[in-house]
């Protein structure tokens, strides 16, 4: 389980890398997003990011009832922890941990997917509207009447009005889309402090198994 969530945030992060960067994987990344919001796609995605979240709430229910037993306790030490309780703990924490910033890092991407597509988008109005403001101008310039020139002034008015409205528009996605950026960067440093958890994890497990393997070797020499 954990190894598939560590295959699964590695993805997302890799993926939203990939959008983070003008290059030409990212067209490829945005053609697969593209592809995967239509049809049956966008329900596939709601089916598992729900499946997740009935898993997410399984773990912290059991780190609550690992607390619980903990609170309850013996006589002599509660609200002490065994050593298999915080093993079980962290690995339900982990495991907990893993699947919110595997949700997270979805809806990051899902945001910086429609960012970039309204960015596109707006620089191609933008691109659009300027080349019919050039022709205008020229065809204002070209006229020598001023009479014919009036209807032309009215809509490079217009125009120009709709141009620096695309500017600003495009102007706050890209705010938007930084944003977007800063977090994908905070989830992926967070995913690799999570790899570091898990290793020490295994090691703690380890060690486990040899104090428990080296009391079993104890109480036999003792019988």
């Amino acid at each position: 389980m954990i190894q598939l969530l560590f295959t699964v945030l590695a993805a997302e992060a890799g993926l939203a890398t990939v959008l983070l960067f003008k290059t030409p994987l990212r067209k490829l990344a945005m053609l697969a997003l593209d592809r995967l919001k239509r049809g049956r796609g966008p329900v596939m995605v709601r089916t598992v990011a729900a499946t997740v979240l009935v898993v997410l709430a399984s773990s912290l229910h059991s780190m609550a009832k690992i607390h619980g037993h903990a609170g309850a306790g013996e006589l002599d030490a509660p609200g002490a922890l065994t050593p298999t309780d915080q093993i079980l703990l962290a690995r339900h924490m982990l495991e907990a941990s893993l699947m919110g910033y595997s949700l997270f890092l979805a809806l990051v991407i899902d945001r910086l997917h429609n960012y970039i597509r309204e960015m596109r988008g707006l620089k191609k109005n933008l691109e659009a509207v300027s080349k019919q403001n050039k022709s205008l101008q020229e065809a204002k310039f070209g006229s020598s009447d001023d009479d014919e020139s009036k209807p032309y002034q009215k809509d490079i008015a217009s125009l120009n009005e709709e141009i620096k409205k695309l500017k600003l528009k495009l102007k706050e996605k890209k705010g938007e889309v930084k944003d977007a950026e800063a977090k994908a960067q905070a989830a992926k440093t967070q995913s690799e402090g999570l790899a570091l958890k898990y290793d020490r994890l295994l090691e703690d497990n380890k060690h486990l198994l040899d104090q428990v393997q080296s009391g079993d070797t104890a109480g036999k020499k003792n019988t």
